[in-house]
């Protein structure tokens, strides 16, 4: 087609949507609204292009920002703000991948934190506080490391602490400062709570050559700070078999609670007005297969990590109400006391269990108490009121263990329906040779019996002591100088030849290392 022909053609289209025909030789008026008519359509195509061009740069842009805000939050925690799980590696890649200066290796340390009972302030009082705690734990953590350290959370209560140019004595003592600065109470939804964490120490290149071994062998050294309630611990080689023996022993728990290896050995307690035996103590022992009889301290703390307590617990207390069930029917009317943890106790379900296994038995009212710590006070006194109540209005009493070791203030004992004050052995002990801890064991007898309570002292193992006790008013005692924890058939025979007047009967203790 001629250049003619083409400009024919285009014109004559143009034409058409005028409603005119090129043929009929339109007038200069039609050729002048042609024109105009190109000139708009040629401008608006022109605006339409430029708006394009606009869009796709804006669009563009949007997308850079959407990638960086993507990647920030791909790399961050969305509770805390901490760097996560997937910074941690990035930023471990690259220091570990750092060459000699000057022929000398750098050291990068890894400390591994997890919360401790963290679980419980979650049970307690909410995962909103419990997030709130997370994040207050983030926030001072910050506050105790250097600009150029990684704090990370890696998920859960579990938290990570890249330290740059730093070997394990100088790990450890970060570590111990970090220790420090969780023990102070963190106020939470008005109530001040208390928590502590354990810190596991790997370093680099000794501890392992990439950032998954760092980690596994922090967490083995983790697990053993729990263990051990130390705090922190530096990974060592033994480590990887302890946890293997762990694991296993793990394993061998479950199989014991269900196979019937938990045996509970009662110790009586003595009212020193009367010389009397109505109350008793059950504590568990577990008759391992290969280690033989195991003490509580072998084997609790290893429960309570392994989330198994309130297992064990629901096990002793069917054993002793079954015990109990025997002694009544023989006429020996024995109240027995069994200790509950802090965990087992915000267990909702366990006031009517503990009820139930009661009524299922036709055993009186009287025949149960709890022991329980000031640490589940401490946690939430609102739940603590609540379970408390409850079990005392089925006539369940209420007793506090290791009195004195808390931090709790004592205004729980006029706001919680308490039946009796356990005083820890730690200050029962040496009133024989200090004066002012015998000063502190008779103020404390008074307190309690002026807020109607009994006082039971643990841990009498002299007879100065069960004397000096007599003389101040404390209404109850136990303790190796009158019998230590022994079987069912131990105790009967013990209560059969029982003379109060006569201390020569009482039971050698044990190897004092050993828990009771």
């Amino acid at each position: 087609m001629t250049d003619a022909a083409e400009l024919h053609h285009i014109l004559s289209r143009q034409l058409k949507r005028l409603g005119l025909d090129f043929e009929s030789s339109p007038s200069p008026a039609a050729w002048r609204e042609l024109l105009k008519t190109l000139s708009t359509t040629y401008h608006q195509a022109e605006v339409e292009r430029h708006a394009l061009e606009r869009s796709i740069e804006v669009s563009s842009q949007e997308m850079h920002g959407m990638h960086e805000i993507l990647s920030r939050q791909a790399t961050t925690d969305y509770l805390t703000g901490l760097p996560n799980r997937r910074a941690l590696h990035t930023h471990a890649n690259a220091r570990l991948r750092v060459p000699p200066v000057a022929g000398k290796q750098q050291h990068v340390a890894l400390l591994l934190l997890d919360l401790d009972r963290f679980k419980e302030v979650n049970d307690s009082l909410g995962h909103h506080v419990g997030d709130q705690l997370l994040v207050q734990v983030g926030a001072r953590l910050g506050e105790h490391l250097r600009a150029e350290d990684l704090l990370v959370r890696l998920g859960g209560d579990e938290f990570a602490i890249l330290l740059g140019d730093t070997g394990h004595r100088e790990a450890a003592a970060v570590a111990d400062k970090l220790c420090q600065a969780l023990a102070e109470p963190f106020a939470l939804e008005h109530i001040a709570v208390r928590s502590s964490g354990s810190i596991g120490i790997a370093v680099y290149p000794e501890d392992g050559p990439d950032l998954n071994t760092l980690l596994r062998k922090a967490d083995l050294a983790m697990y053993q700070a729990k263990a051990a309630g130390e705090g922190h611990h530096v990974y060592r080689g033994e480590d990887d078999t302890d946890f293997a023996t762990r694991l296993q022993t793990v394993d061998e728990l479950r199989t014991a609670l269900t196979q019937d290896k938990l045996v509970v050995y009662y110790q009586p307690k003595i009212d020193l007005r009367t010389g009397e035996v109505r109350h008793v103590e059950a504590l568990v022992r577990w008759e391992h297969p290969t280690r033989g009889l195991l003490y509580p301290d072998a084997f609790l703390d290893l429960v309570e990590e392994a989330g198994l307590m309130r297992g064990l617990t629901r096990v002793v207390l069917e054993i002793a109400l079954d015990q109990a069930v025997v002694w009544h029917a023989d006429g020996r009317l024995l109240t027995i006391a069994v200790n509950l943890s802090a965990s087992c106790l915000v267990d909702t379900d366990l006031p009517d269990e503990v009820i139930a296994m009661l009524a299922d038995r036709n055993l009186p009212q009287g025949a149960l108490r709890l022991e329980i710590t000031e640490e589940f006070l401490m946690i939430d006194r609102n739940r603590a009121r609540n379970v408390l109540t409850q079990l005392r209005s089925h006539g369940i009493q209420i007793s506090i263990d290791d009195f004195g070791t808390g931090y709790s203030s004592l205004s729980y004992l006029r706001d919680l329906p308490i039946d009796e004050l356990k005083l820890d052995r730690s200050f029962i002990f040496p009133m024989a040779d200090d004066a002012r801890a015998a000063a502190l064991v008779a103020s404390t007898i008074a307190l309690a019996h002026s807020l109607d309570l009994r006082m039971v002292a643990e841990g009498v193992e002299n007879d100065v002591t069960y004397n000096e006790l007599k003389r101040l008013g404390c209404d109850q005692a136990q303790g190796y100088y009158m019998s230590r924890p022994v079987p069912a058939a131990a105790l009967e025979h013990w209560l059969d030849n029982w003379q109060p007047a006569d201390r020569n009967t009482a039971i050698p203790p044990p190897p004092p290392h050993r828990a009771r």
